[in-house]
C-alpha cells in the first residue's frame, strides 16, 4: 500500500527506526511481535511508522494501515478495523482467504453494527484471528494502528484479544504444542507484526486506554518504544533541511528552543518565521495554538484560572507563590491542580514546584489572556514577591512581573538588584540582560525615583563588560560607543578616558584595529601619566596592545616598559601581569620559548592573586598556543585544560580567550588523530558557543569532510553569515580550501585562497601566517590539475597551472620568511611550507622525492593526517622512480592511519595508488624492516616488554597521550593491526632482540 509522502528528509530516530525494523525483520522470519509506540503529539510517530512502512514494504511484507479517529462517545466500533479489513479487499492476493471468512462481511458488509451483539463477539475475534494468520501466510503483515488514544472500546477489546490470545499467542502455542519450533521445518511461525502509536500526553489518569496498556506491555511478545523529544541537534537539521538557502542561526537557535525537540511544533515556528520574514516573532502561531488549547479548554473553570495565572509566572511557578497569587482555598487549588496534571498540561517536579510540559503550551495560555487580566495577574505576582522581602532568586521575576504591570519604578530598582545578584554568581549573560532592561527603564522612571549611586554612563560601560564576557563582542562594541556618546564635555576626565580605552579594548576584539588605536590614544592623552594613576596604566596597557596590533612596535615597547614601572610602584597586579604578557610578544623570549612562557607562567600568577580571571584567561591562552607552536601538544592540552576549568568555575566560556581556547582544544585532538573526541568536544562546546565563537568547531566540520561527509562545506558557508569575524574566516577559509582539494576542484581551490587572503589582510597590509597553510592546500588541487593537463598532452592548461601555482608558492614563501609577528615559523609552519615546495614541484613535473621525504618528517610533530596524506604522495613519486618498496611501505602506513581515522577519501586514495602501482604485490625486501625514528625505536622496546601507554610514558618523560601516537604510529609503519602482532613482526623483523633471563 502507499505510505504517507512526507517532502523533509527523515532526521534523527536512527535507533528508533532500528528497532522497529528489527522487529519487522523477525517477524517475516516467522516471529510474530507487537511494538506500541508513544510519544507526545508531533513528535514524530508517523514519520517513525512511515519510514517503517516503507523498509517493510521494500522487504515484501504488506503494509495496511488503520486509523482511529476522535468522534466523542458515538465512535463508530472497529473503525480502524474495517479500515484495515476494507484494504486488504482490494489486494487480489488475499480474495481467497477473505471469501473464506465471514469476519469481512460482518465488520464491512453493516458497518460493524451486527458485531455489537455481545454473543457474536467471541465468534467475531475468533474469526478476525483466524483470517490475519491466514493472510500471513500468503504474504509477510505489517498491521499499523494509528492514534490509539482515540480507540473505540469494541477495537481496543478486539485489539487485546489478537495480542494476548489471538494472533501472537495461539499460533505459537500450537505450534509448541506440536512439538514445533515456530519457524521451524514445514510449519512456519506467524509471518505478522502488528505497530500501534497513542499520544502519551493524552492519556490521563481516567483514559481508558491505560488499563489496557499496562496489560498489554506485561506480555512478551509486546514492547513499548517512547518517542523522546529530539535531541536540538536533530531539530535544528529539520529545520534547515526545510529551507534552499541558508537560514540565520539567530532564526534557528529560537526555534529550537521553542519547539523543545517536536518535529510538529518547529516545522509550525518555521512556517509562521518565514511567513513574517523574522525568526523573532514571540507569538505562538495561531493555527498551533489552537491545537495546544484544545486540551486546556476541557480543563474545569477554576483549573483553567490556575492555569492562566501559572502562566503568568513562566514556564515554572513554585506552589507557595502560586497560591499567594491564586488565593484560592487549599483544596480547590489542589484540585484544580490534580486536573491539569491528569491532563498532563503540568508537571509536578520535586522542589514543590510545578512546570508546563511544553513551553508552548504556556505560551499559547499566557497569548490567550485578556490585556487587563494580564496586568492585574503580573501586578498580583509583583506584589507577593515583594512581600517576601529582597532575595537574590527573586528579583528578576519581580522585575519582570513589575514591568508588565506598568511599576517601573520597581521595575528599575528590581532590574539593578538582579544584575547584581548575575554578577555574583558570574552568569555574564543574565547580567547583561538585566543591565540592558534596566537601561531602557531608565528614562521612563523620574529622576526622583531612580535608585541613588547610578548614571548611565557607568551603567552602559558595565553592560558592556558583561557583553565582552558573554562573548557578544559586537554587542559590547555598541554599548561602549553609547557610552561614548553619553560622557559630556564637563564629564570626569578619567571617566571618559575609562571610556575611550574600553572601547578600544572592544574593538580589538572584532579586528577593528586602525580605530582601537585612535581611541587607545585619545584615552592615554586625557590623563596625566604624573601624578601615577590606576586608570593611566590600564589605558597605557591597552594602547600597548593597540599599538602592536597596527604594527608600531616601538611604541608598544616604550609604553610597556613605562607602564610596568608604576603598575609595580601602584601594587597594581592585573595590570602588571597584563603588561607582561604583552611584552612577551614584544621583545626576544617569545610565547613558543621556555623563557617566554616561563614569564607567562609569573605572569598568570600574578592575576590569579588579583582575582582578574579575565587576565589570567589571556596567560593561560598564551601559554597554550605557546606549547602549540613549539609542538609540545600535551603540553598545550594541559595548559588548555587548566584555562577551560578555571573559565568554567568564572562564567567566562563563552568571552574572546576561552573560545579561543576551544578552537585550539579541538584543532589539537583533530592533529593528534583523536578524531571522535574532537567531534564530541565541538558536540558539548557547540551549545554554549557565543555567535562570535563558533569558528572553534571548525576542527570537528573538518574531521566531517575528511570522512567524506559532503554537506560540511556548506554548513561552513553557514558559520560566515552575519558580521565580518577573522577568525572565523581564517578557520572557514581553511576548510573550504580543503573542501575544494577534495573535490579535485583547482579553480575553486584557487578562488577561495584568494577570498579568504583578502579577507584576512589587516589594515596595516600584513599577511596572516596562515597564508601558507593555505597556499599548501590550494597547491595540491593545483598540481593535480597540472599533472592532468601534462598527461593530456594540453601544454597550454599545464602552463597555466604552473602561472597559478608560481602565486601560490610566493606568498607562501614570503610569508614563512617574514612572520605576522616577525618570528621564525615554528614546526606547524615549517610543514606546511614543506608542503607547499613539494608541491610546486610537482606541479613543474619534478617529482621530487627528497621535498616529500622532508613534508612527511616535517609532521611528525603531531599532525597525524597531513602526514598521511604527503605519505601518498611521496609513494608517488617513489613508484615514478622505481623505489616499489619503499611506496609499499608509505601506502601501507598511510592506509592505516586512514583506516584508523575513519578517513574514507583517503583510504580510497591510497588504495587507488596500490591498485594503479600493483603495490599490493610488492612485500618488503628481505631483511628490510620499515625505518623507525629514535623515539619509535625506545617506544617499540618497551613496548616488547609489555608496557602500557602510561608506563611507556613514565619511563621516557612523555604524556601518555605522546606514547599513544608513536604507538599508533609504529602500528601504522609495520602493518599490524594490533600491539601484540606489532611486538611479533618486531622480533621477526630484528628491530627489537629478545633480552635475557634472570636466571641466565
Amino acid at each position: 500500500m502507499p505510505t504517507t509522502a512526507f517532502t523533509t528528509p527523515f532526521i534523527g530516530r536512527a535507533d528508533e527506526l532500528a528497532r522497529l525494523t528489527l522487529v519487522l525483520d523477525r517477524a517475516r522470519a516467522g516471529e510474530a511481535r507487537a511494538v506500541l509506540i508513544a510519544g507526545d503529539a508531533g513528535v514524530g510517530k508517523t514519520r517513525v511508522l512511515a519510514e517503517a512502512a516503507g523498509h517493510a514494504a521494500q522487504a515484501g511484507t504488506t503494509v495496511v494501515t488503520g486509523h482511529c479517529v476522535d468522534l466523542g462517545d458515538v465512535g463508530l466500533p472497529y473503525l480502524p478495523f474495517t479500515e484495515i479489513l476494507g484494504r486488504l479487499a482490494g489486494d487480489e492476493r488475499f480474495a481467497g482467504a477473505l471469501a473464506a471468512h465471514p469476519v469481512v462481511d460482518r465488520l464491512l458488509g453493516d458497518g460493524g453494527h451486527g458485531a455489537r451483539d455481545a454473543d457474536g463477539r467471541p465468534q467475531l475475534f475468533e474469526g478476525m484471528a483466524a483470517l490475519l494468520a491466514e493472510l500471513a501466510e500468503v504474504a509477510p503483515l505489517l498491521l499499523v494502528l494509528e492514534d490509539l488514544h482515540w480507540a473505540d472500546q469494541s477495537s481496543r477489546d478486539l485489539l487485546r484479544f489478537l495480542l494476548s490470545r489471538g494472533i501472537l499467542q495461539n499460533r505459537r502455542a500450537r505450534l509448541q504444542a506440536d512439538g514445533v519450533a515456530p519457524g521451524a521445518g514445514g510449519a512456519r511461525g506467524q509471518r505478522l507484526a502488528v505497530f500501534a502509536s497513542y499520544r502519551a500526553d493524552d492519556l490521563h489518569r481516567r483514559h481508558p486506554l491505560r488499563p489496557l496498556l499496562a496489560e498489554l506491555v506485561r506480555l512478551s511478545v509486546v514492547e513499548r518504544l517512547e518517542l523522546r523529544p529530539l535531541p536540538d541537534g536533530e531539530v535544528a537539521r529539520l529545520v534547515r533541511s526545510q529551507r534552499a538557502t541558508p537560514m540565520p542561526d539567530a532564526t534557528v537557535r529560537r526555534i529550537v528552543e521553542r519547539a523543545e525537540g517536536n518535529a510538529f511544533y518547529a516545522e509550525e515556528l518555521l512556517a509562521a518565521a518565514s511567513e513574517t520574514m523574522s525568526g523573532s516573532a514571540s507569538a505562538v502561531p495561531s493555527g498551533l495554538a489552537d491545537v495546544l488549547l484544545i486540551r486546556f479548554e476541557q480543563l474545569p473553570p477554576t483549573a483553567q484560572q490556575v492555569l492562566r495565572t501559572a502562566a503568568v509566572a513562566g514556564r515554572r511557578v513554585e506552589h507557595d507563590l502560586l497560591r499567594d497569587t491564586v488565593q484560592l482555598p487549599e483544596e480547590e487549588l489542589e484540585s484544580a491542580l490534580r486536573e491539569a496534571v491528569g491532563r498532563q498540561l503540568l508537571v509536578p517536579d520535586q522542589d514543590d514546584t510545578y512546570s508546563f510540559r511544553h513551553a508552548l503550551i504556556r505560551e499559547a495560555v499566557y497569548a490567550d489572556l485578556l490585556p487587563g487580566e494580564r496586568v492585574r495577574l503580573h501586578r498580583a505576582f509583583a506584589h507577593v514577591l515583594a512581600g517576601r522581602g529582597r532575595s537574590d532568586e527573586s528579583a528578576a521575576e519581580r522585575a519582570h512581573h513589575s514591568r508588565e504591570s506598568h511599576d517601573l519604578p520597581d521595575a528599575l530598582a528590581a532590574s539593578l538588584e538582579a544584575a547584581d545578584h548575575a554578577g555574583r554568581v558570574r552568569a555574564p549573560a543574565e547580567e547583561l540582560r538585566h543591565l540592558e532592561a534596566a537601561l531602557d527603564l531608565w528614562s521612563a522612571v523620574p529622576p526622583s525615583a531612580r535608585p541613588e549611586g547610578f548614571d548611565t554612563v557607568t551603567l552602559t560601560l558595565r553592560a558592556s563588560a558583561a557583553a565582552a564576557h558573554a562573548g557578544e563582542t559586537h554587542r559590547a562594541v555598541s554599548l561602549t560607543r553609547s557610552a561614548l556618546a553619553r560622557v559630556g564635555s564637563d564629564e570626569d576626565s578619567e571617566l571618559a578616558a575609562r571610556v575611550r580605552y574600553t572601547l578600544a579594548g572592544n574593538l580589538m576584539r572584532i579586528d577593528s584595529l586602525a580605530a582601537a588605536f585612535t581611541y587607545s590614544s585619545e584615552a592615554l592623552a586625557m590623563i596625566p601619566a604624573d601624578p601615577p594613576s590606576r586608570t593611566w596604566v590600564w589605558a597605557a596597557s591597552t594602547h600597548v596592545m593597540a599599538a602592536r596590533y597596527v604594527g608600531d612596535d616601538e611604541t608598544a615597547r616604550s609604553v610597556a616598559n613605562r607602564a610596568l614601572r608604576i603598575a609595580e610602584e601602584l601594587g597594581v597586579l592585573d595590570a602588571q601581569a597584563d603588561l607582561m604578557i604583552s611584552l612577551v610578544g614584544l621583545e626576544g623570549a617569545g610565547r613558543s620559548l621556555p623563557e617566554g612562557r616561563a614569564r607567562l607562567r609569573e605572569a598568570r600568577e600574578l592575576a590569579r592573586r588579583a582575582g582578574n580571571t579575565s587576565i589570567e584567561m589571556r596567560a593561560l591562552f598564551n601559554l597554550s598556543i605557546g606549547s602549540y607552536e613549539s609542538s609540545d601538544l600535551d603540553e598545550c592540552l594541559a595548559w588548555l585544560s587548566d584555562g577551560l576549568e578555571r573559565a568554567d568555575h568564572a562564567g567566562l566560556l563563552s568571552s574572546v580567550y576561552p573560545v579561543e581556547m576551544r578552537y585550539l582544544r579541538s584543532l589539537v585532538l583533530y592533529s593528534l588523530g583523536q578524531w571522535d573526541e574532537c567531534v564530541r568536544s565541538a558536540e558539548c562546546d557547540a551549545e554554549e558557543l557565543p555567535t562570535a565563537g563558533r569558528y572553534a568547531i571548525g576542527p570537528a566540520l573538518s574531521v566531517a569532510l575528511a570522512r567524506g561527509d559532503q554537506d560540511a562545506a556548506e554548513r561552513a558557508r553557514a558559520l560566515l553569515d552575519g558580521p565580518f569575524d577573522w577568525m572565523a574566516a581564517l578557520v572557514m577559509g581553511i576548510l573550504l580550501t580543503d573542501a575544494a582539494v577534495l573535490r579535485r576542484d583547482a579553480e575553486a581551490a584557487v578562488e577561495q585562497f584568494d577570498t579568504t587572503v583578502t579577507a584576512l589582510l589587516d589594515e596595516s597590509g600584513t599577511t596572516p601566517d596562515v597564508v601558507v597553510r593555505l597556499a599548501a592546500l590550494a597547491l595540491t588541487a593545483v598540481s593535480d590539475a597540472a599533472v592532468t593537463c601534462r598527461l593530456a598532452g594540453d601544454e597550454e592548461g599545464t602552463r597555466r597551472w604552473v602561472r597559478a601555482g608560481k602565486n601560490l608558492v610566493e606568498p607562501a614563501r614570503a610569508t614563512a620568511a617574514e612572520s605576522e609577528d616577525g618570528s621564525p615559523q615554528g614546526p606547524e609552519g615549517r610543514a606546511w611550507l614543506a608542503r607547499a615546495e613539494a608541491e610546486w614541484a610537482r606541479t613543474l613535473a619534478e617529482p621530487d622525492i627528497e621535498a616529500w621525504e622532508k613534508a612527511v618528517a616535517a609532521y611528525g610533530y603531531g599532525d597525524v593526517y597531513e602526514q598521511a596524506r604527503c605519505r601518498v604522495r611521496l609513494a608517488e613519486s617513489l613508484v615514478a622512480s622505481g623505489r616499489r618498496e619503499e611506496a609499499a611501505e608509505h601506502t601501507r602506513a598511510a592506509h592505516a592511519t586512514a583506516v584508523r581515522l575513519g578517513a574514507g577519501p583517503l583510504r580510497d586514495d591510497v588504495e587507488r595508488l596500490v591498485r594503479r602501482a600493483r603495490l599490493a604485490e610488492t612485500a618488503p625486501a628481505d631483511g628490510r624492516a620499515p625505518a623507525l625514528t629514535a623515539r619509535e625505536n625506545d617506544v617499540l622496546l618497551l613496548l616488547a616488554r609489555g608496557r602500557t601507554n602510561r608506563q611507556i610514558g613514565e619511563e621516557l618523560f612523555i604524556s601518555g597521550k605522546t606514547a599513544s601516537v608513536h604507538v599508533s604510529n609504529i602500528l601504522a609503519k609495520l602493518g599490524a593491526a594490533s600491539r601484540t602482532e606489532a611486538v611479533a613482526i618486531a622480533y621477526r623483523e630484528g628491530l627489537v632482540q629478545a633480552e635475557p633471563s634472570a636466571s641466565g
